[in-house]
């Protein structure tokens, strides 16, 4: 794969095939990920949102409260569905997800109540929360716009490698080196993240309509480069997003400088 690149009207990068924009600054990135999103729900006021965690989206989601408080972004008709949920986290734990985006989202915009969706990690029967999410999304219509995040083992939501390239939402056991990235609303110890996790599959995440890919940093810039450039291949997860017709990648000039896309034309640049 060897996507084309071109310069946007702001001079950043943009590059055909998975559309990969590539800003200067990962702050940059978060803010044209979060003006994507607002693009998208201005555009369609009911839309359905899947959301993702993580350090990087907690400054995607200032934005898009800021966007609200300020210019009066409406998310009083849209519906959203997170990626991923840890078993056995009580909803108020510091590590759920259903706390992070109440604590960084929802509760600065004006999204309904019973309209934002996680994954139930306190379910007693795990298999049919699994397929109690499926059917939500389904009956919401599919997932419009489905923002993602990239683990260092290539995972997109909590899908590791290994994962079927066309699972449904199903539990997980999560690797060592996704426990210890995960580790900080846990006391930085990798050993008190939970072992298993509820994610939505890639198969499910592919039937999204459009996905948006937000990579940042020098840390990711390898597999970034596996995902967008190599074999779509289980071990590399996110690779599966070739085969997407509609997925943009957004990455900072850190996370990008490994692609394959010959000499880059960067501002500044000769």
């Amino acid at each position: 794969m060897n996507p084309r690149k071109h310069a946007d009207d702001q001079g950043e990068e943009s590059s055909a095939q998975m559309d990969v924009l590539c800003t200067s600054h990962a702050s940059q990135a978060e803010s044209q990920t979060a003006g994507i999103i607002a693009q998208a729900l201005r555009a369609r006021h009911d839309l359905v949102l899947g959301l993702a965690t993580g350090r990087t989206m907690k400054r995607v989601y200032a934005h898009l409260v800021r966007l609200h408080q300020q210019d009066g972004l409406d998310f009083s008709r849209c519906r959203t569905f997170n990626l991923d949920e840890y078993i056995g986290l009580p909803s108020g734990h510091p590590g759920s997800y259903r706390r992070y985006m109440d604590e960084h989202l929802f509760r600065h915009i004006n999204i309904q109540a019973g309209r934002s969706h996680v994954p139930d990690g306190m379910a007693q029967d795990v298999a049919r929360e699994c397929q109690r999410y499926e059917t939500l999304i389904q009956e919401a219509g599919g997932i419009g716009l489905q923002l993602l995040g990239l683990g260092m083992t290539g995972h997109i939501g909590f899908n590791e490698p290994g994962s079927p390239l066309d699972s449904r939402t199903h539990e997980v056991q999560l690797t060592e080196l996704t426990r210890h990235e995960n580790a900080g609303p846990f006391g930085g110890e990798a050993s008190a993240v939970p072992a298993r996790a509820i994610t939505m599959g890639l198969g499910t995440i592919l039937e999204a309509r459009r996905c948006l890919l937000l990579v940042t940093g020098v840390g990711k810039a390898s597999v970034l480069a596996r995902v967008v450039e190599g074999p779509v291949s289980p071990m590399i997860p996110g690779s599966v997003l070739q085969r997407h017709s509609d997925c943009q990648v957004v990455a900072d000039r850190a996370a990008s400088r490994d692609l394959g896309m010959g000499s880059l034309d960067r501002p500044g640049n000769s």
